[in-house]
């Protein structure tokens, strides 16, 4: 089994530097998709077109992280939640103790970074349990050994419905009060997650990427699925389904990740012209060294 050297977060690009995906700040892509300037706005409901839609993978395997053991890190116990077609994919989750008592807790499912959950993914996990909340972090298909083919922001989806399933069935949680969170990757798939169920309070995703071309673009060699078919990045943006948001959202990166600027700005511009209850900060500093900032902030607003 591959492990990391260390402890904290995962020492690995995504972590550091996902999103970097502007021309100017990327190396040469190894694929020759085309990127649009302004990716097109599409008004149809994205948790029907995932229903109609089913990703073509050209490549499949696990998640390309390097990864250490699934042991519940201090503060957590080990869980496992079912995914996939039928159920078939046995995928593990931490969730952190608490002890149940006459009032139902509110609780947060969050996403981690990277495409393989790690200890130090769970440390700032801690602020979350400390104001109140249950949280619950899943794995993801493909990761940390587990079974299920990585598909980069789609499949991964039905990971996070699944898990929010089963965090929502949990003796103690209040399921009026679920909300999504997550950050990088996570975050990305926070937005899509988001979009996809009326179960969520509100969500707040941090340092997450709408634009899977841009994404794709900076990380070529992570594309599994067909990319002569551009709908198949579109179905992993949420930037192409602005409008279909089903809860309040608040969205927030690093003042250091100034690439996320643009695409941010026009996701909020294009939700809010849907109807849609969005929020956007900039959080002082960069991708990691922005996000206790970022969780303090989620904190308050989901407790408004």
């Amino acid at each position: 089994m591959k492990k990391y050297r260390g402890e904290g977060f995962p020492l690995n690009r995504r972590s550091f530097l996902i999103g970097s995906a502007a021309a100017a700040l990327a190396p040469a892509a190894a694929r020759a998709f085309e990127v649009p300037e302004t990716p097109r706005l599409l008004h149809r409901d994205y948790a029907r077109v995932r229903k109609g839609f089913r990703t073509r993978l050209l490549q499949k395997g696990p998640a390309p992280d390097k990864y250490e053991s699934l042991d519940p890190p201090e503060g957590a116990q080990r869980l496992f939640y079912r995914s996939g077609y039928g159920g078939e994919l046995e995928l593990t989750a931490w969730v952190s103790k608490y002890k149940r008592g006459p009032k139902r807790m509110p609780a947060v499912l969050f996403l981690h970074g990277g495409n393989a959950l790690g200890h130090g993914h769970w440390r700032d996990m801690k602020t979350y349990v400390e104001a109140g909340f249950i949280v619950m972090m899943p794995s993801m298909r493909g990761e940390n050994g587990q079974k299920g083919n990585f598909s980069g922001f789609y499949d991964e989806v039905d990971d996070v419905l699944s898990a929010a399933e089963r965090l929502r069935h949990l003796p103690g949680v209040d399921r009026d009060r679920l909300f999504l969170a997550g950050h990088s990757v996570g975050g990305t798939l926070a937005m899509l997650g988001a979009m996809c169920s009326q179960n969520f309070k509100a969500c707040a995703p941090m340092s997450g990427n709408p634009d899977a071309f841009r994404f794709f673009q900076r990380y070529p060699e992570d594309i599994r699925f067909d990319d002569d078919n551009p709908h198949e990045f579109e179905v992993r943006s949420a930037l192409c389904y602005a409008q279909s948001f089903k809860c309040p959202v608040r969205i927030t990166h690093g003042s250091e990740e100034v690439h996320f600027q643009d695409r941010s700005d026009l996701l909020v511009t294009r939700a809010k012209a849907g109807g849609v209850k969005i929020e956007s900060a900039i959080v002082k500093g960069g991708h990691t060294s922005a996000l206790p900032e970022e969780i303090a902030q989620s904190i308050r607003f989901f407790k408004a």
